[in-house]
């Protein structure tokens, strides 16, 4: 089914090539234009070089374009697949993650949760709500399937300013859950029924039940899961291969190795997280003392690693990259052949009873020819519950800081969020990152 489909951000190496991939390997897109967006004329030539390749030496039957363009590349579009970061990634990551722990914050991780991932927030949402108005515009009835992080905060927020437009939010962490819970339980995955959720990285598994007899999974998960933790190899095997020696040395296997905090989380609150301390700890106040901070510090450097080499055909042609599910999301919703998604990122509206209806939340989804449908959770029994609700107010503010363009209100995001102790700090923290990143927080008034 003929289709224009535009990847905005498709410089970027991961998402650009495995994007691509993936969508090669479709039938049902077959015919369709694939509109390469990018406002950066030189990553983008490479991506677009080679996709070209790609589709001559394998006589593909599809049309590949290139612009820097944004609404030459709308025009027409039923799908807009968004991937966008602002300046150099990690540099700015860097500050994120530092300024706050050097005024005292005490953040285990700066991209999603926590101080950091408020600032990535502010700096990454305006031009995503600039992307969005256009869609608008140009081509409203598109589909905008979202990549980008903070996945909670800049759905909520675009939710909010743009409450007609069909945006989701991808993330490919619940594939964690295929992988570990059919070893943990010794059981194949289809003799498995399961359903997760919360908040985009801050998921854990919501049920678990064995299909050929009924019988509640769970008790076996949380009596298995730690031997099995101890055991595992670690989690950065992807990324160690070409690395120098001594440095893929310092990634040997560890116990429980960046899964402090999952730890706690899977022995006193009776949930399995769906990712480790990097992602989980940053949305709880007492993770600095529980973290593996080694292997998060490890798990950083080896994905800095792994993003600075040399882009490859070789990464084109595997393709099921972070779009492991886009191609399939995308092909439900054309052809209409009903089938579950695991998670997808979505407005709350009655799905998760702890929360407001108002935040975007992480939840199953039955995705048909007439959209997209939440499937209800429930509510979080215990703890749990509280820790997601700790961050509505977060999640709230941040959204407003950047409809309203205000100062107090990101100061109020940092004063509730619950990785924050320190006025001061908080004070000192802002007024630092903006002066930091003037470039893209100098609009906060």
């Amino acid at each position: 089914m003929k289709q224009k489909i535009v990847l905005i951000g498709a410089g970027s190496t991961n998402f650009g090539l495995s994007t691509l991939g993936d969508l090669f390997r479709s039938p049902v897109f077959a015919g369709s234009e694939i509109c390469l967006h990018d406002i950066n004329p030189v990553a983008l030539q490479r991506v677009e070089n080679f996709g070209r390749s790609y589709l001559e030496k394998h006589r593909l039957p599809f049309v590949l374009s290139a612009t820097t363009h944004r609404a030459e590349a709308l025009q027409g579009s039923t799908f807009c697949v968004n991937s966008i970061e602002v300046g150099n990634r990690f540099e700015l990551w860097d500050q994120d993650w530092m300024i706050p722990l050097q005024f005292g914050i005490r953040q285990v991780y700066g991209e999603n949760g926590g101080p950091g991932g408020l600032f990535h927030s502010l700096r990454i949402i305006p031009p995503i709500l600039e992307i969005c108005d256009d869609i608008l515009h140009i081509c409203p009835d598109a589909w905008v399937l979202n990549f980008s992080n903070p996945m909670s905060r800049i759905c909520t927020t675009v939710h909010r300013k743009f409450p007609d437009l069909k945006l989701i939010g991808l993330c490919h962490e619940i594939a964690s859950l295929p992988e570990h819970l059919p070893q943990i339980l010794g059981t194949p995955l289809s003799n498995l029924g399961f359903r997760a959720g919360g908040l985009n990285h801050f998921s854990v598994l919501k049920s678990i039940s064995y299909v050929d007899s009924g019988r509640d999974a769970y008790p076996d998960v949380l009596h298995k899961a730690p031997a099995y933790f101890e055991n595992q190899k670690n989690l950065l095997w992807w990324a160690t291969e070409g690395m120098p020696p001594e440095m893929q040395a310092t990634f040997e296997h560890k116990a429980w190795a960046e899964r402090g905090v999952f730890k706690v989380i899977l022995e006193k609150f009776g949930y399995l997280p769906i990712t480790t301390d990097s992602h989980f700890g940053e949305y709880i106040q007492w993770a600095y003392d529980s973290a593996d901070l080694q292997g998060i510090l490890d798990f950083y450097r080896a994905y800095r690693f792994w993003c600075s080499q040399q882009i490859s055909e070789e990464r084109l042609i595997q393709g099921a990259g972070e779009s492991w599910n886009v191609v399939q999301l995308m092909e439900g919703l054309v052809t209409g052949a009903a089938h579950e998604e695991l998670a997808l990122n979505i407005p709350n509206r009655g799905l998760i009873d702890n929360l407001p209806g108002d935040i975007v939340v992480e939840v199953p989804a039955r995705v048909d020819g007439s959209g997209v449908h939440g499937i209800p959770l429930g509510r979080f029994r215990g703890g749990m519950g509280g820790l997601l609700l700790n961050q509505y107010a977060v999640h709230d503010l941040t959204a407003e800081a950047v409809l309203t363009r205000s100062k107090s209100a990101a100061l109020q995001a940092l004063l509730v969020d619950p990785v924050v102790t320190s006025v001061r700090a908080a004070e000192q923290t802002l007024q630092t990152m903006i002066q930091c990143q003037n470039r893209w927080l100098g609009y906060l008034q």
